[in-house]
């Protein structure tokens, strides 16, 4: 009985082994419509799934997301396949056209199991076509610290940004302070010092955040917050202080660099651990005031100086877009730059307001400022030539309605990012651009005006 179990088992898988692939051969030989169906189908299936998600990686891009690895190898995948059936379309074609008449069973038999093969596939690529998200935003790079023509090069900046970099690598230091008065380019020069020390890697993290006179706690917390793909679900300060606190306690070593300190700061009330709470956070803060340095118990405190009378020159000469040959010129030229005191804001401002005046346009201008109202307001004292320069800049506006454009944004508060849109709408609600049909139109009078 054994022996013939055996037996039969022996025949029936011998039987299994020699029927089924004589059926799949006759299915391959009378079949192919069946064969070009599924394929048919196959690829449409494919298709619904392809553009779809190619679809949703476009706008993903569109919104400066990063795309997933998976979807982009499925989509690379699937876009070979999809143009890598032409050949196979086309025989298919042919065989469809003479299939009545001329039928050819050698060729027939090898485009059904091209087919076949072809179609399963693209099946087990279909069923692989499910992700649980297409993309994710990465990081925020920290556009202020990318590379930047402002950076004034003189002795002062130079020394200043040595003195800086060498407390970042003391691990003694941990509060640095660079004062200086306003307009001498301190924002600029710990923006490059960040950028620098991001790029040499010295930090997980570089953070940059602008105080101003009137500090709003919740606003430097987002701009922290977005620097770090930290999204609050607090609404109160203190809860999102709390937040703050415990994200950046997870980076190891940090830059917190704040801008335009007026006041002394309680670190605590935004998030910043700092201290015994976090040895490897350092702060870098610029300030007008040198006792705010000595409040905050900064060391060391780094001090930017005013342009050297050769450095403004050279400042102000790229600025006007002067040469050397312009010999008249530059005589009244260099009276206006004598006029700046030094102060790159004031030099790179009257320069551009006055760039191809004639010599008549510059004569007045010496004048002017020479004889500025400001000269006679001592309460303004050491700024007193950065605000006639500026009004001059001002004064050389050349429409009225840009004039009232940049009276407008004196509405806004100091260091506020002025939406183009909340100016328009300023602008218009004052009477400019009566003309325009919509606010569209408006919106771009103020950008032509602004430009």
């Amino acid at each position: 009985m054994a022996i013939e179990s055996v037996g039969g088992s022996i025949v029936s898988k011998i039987a299994e082994l020699l029927v089924e692939p004589t059926i799949r051969q006759f299915r391959y030989m009378f079949c192919f419509n069946n064969f070009v169906q599924e394929f048919d189908e196959q690829m449409m299936n494919l298709a619904l799934a392809f553009y779809p998600l190619q679809d949703a990686v476009d706008v993903a891009k569109r919104n400066a997301e990063e795309i997933e690895i998976n979807v982009n190898t499925w989509l690379e995948k699937a876009k070979n396949e999809i143009e890598g059936v032409n050949h196979l379309q086309n025989e298919k074609g042919k065989i469809g056209k003479c299939f009545t008449w001329c039928p050819n069973p050698t060729r027939q038999l090898k485009l059904s199991k091209a087919l076949a093969k072809k179609t399963e596939t693209l099946r087990k690529l279909e069923a692989n076509s499910k992700f649980p998200k297409v993309s994710y935003k990465p990081p925020l790079q920290g556009i202020e610290f990318l590379p930047s023509e402002e950076l004034t090069p003189s002795e002062s900046s130079k020394a200043a940004f040595e003195q800086i970099m060498k407390a970042l690598k003391d691990d003694n230091v941990n509060m640095i302070g660079l004062y200086g008065m306003g307009g001498v380019g301190k924002t600029t020069l710990v923006k490059e010092v960040g950028r620098r020390a991001k790029e040499s890697k010295l930090f997980d993290e570089v953070l940059m955040a602008t105080l101003s006179q009137n500090p709003n706690v919740i606003d430097i917390q987002d701009r922290m917050a977005d620097s770090l793909g930290l999204h609050f679900g607090e609404k109160t300060k203190e809860g999102r202080a709390d937040r703050l606190w415990q994200r950046l306690k997870t980076e190891k070593k940090m830059l917190i660099i704040l801008d335009d300190v007026w006041k002394v700061l309680n670190l605590k009330e935004i998030g910043i651990p700092f201290g015994d709470a976090h040895r490897g956070c350092k702060i870098l803060l610029t300030t007008r005031l040198e006792n705010i340095c000595s409040s905050m118990k900064c060391q060391p405190k780094v001090f930017l100086s005013l342009l050297s009378e050769n450095e403004a020159w050279g400042l102000f000469k790229i600025n006007a877009g002067l040469h050397d040959e312009d010999s008249t010129l530059n005589t009244v030229a260099k009276e206006v730059a004598r006029e700046c005191k030094g102060l790159p804001i004031a030099l790179v401002t009257v320069g551009r307001a006055l760039r191809d005046k004639s010599a008549v346009e510059w004569e007045v201008a010496s004048k002017e400022l020479k004889n500025s109202q400001f000269r006679h307001m001592d309460e303004l004292d050491e700024q007193e030539n950065a605000y006639a320069c500026l009004k001059l800049s001002y004064d050389y506006l050349k429409h009225e309605k840009a004039k009232l454009c940049f009276l407008l944004c004196c509405l806004f508060p100091e260091d506020y990012d002025i939406p183009i849109e909340e100016l328009t709408r300023y602008a218009v609600a004052y009477g400019l651009h009566q003309d325009v049909e919509s606010i569209e139109d408006a919106r771009k009078r103020v950008c032509a005006t602004l430009s």
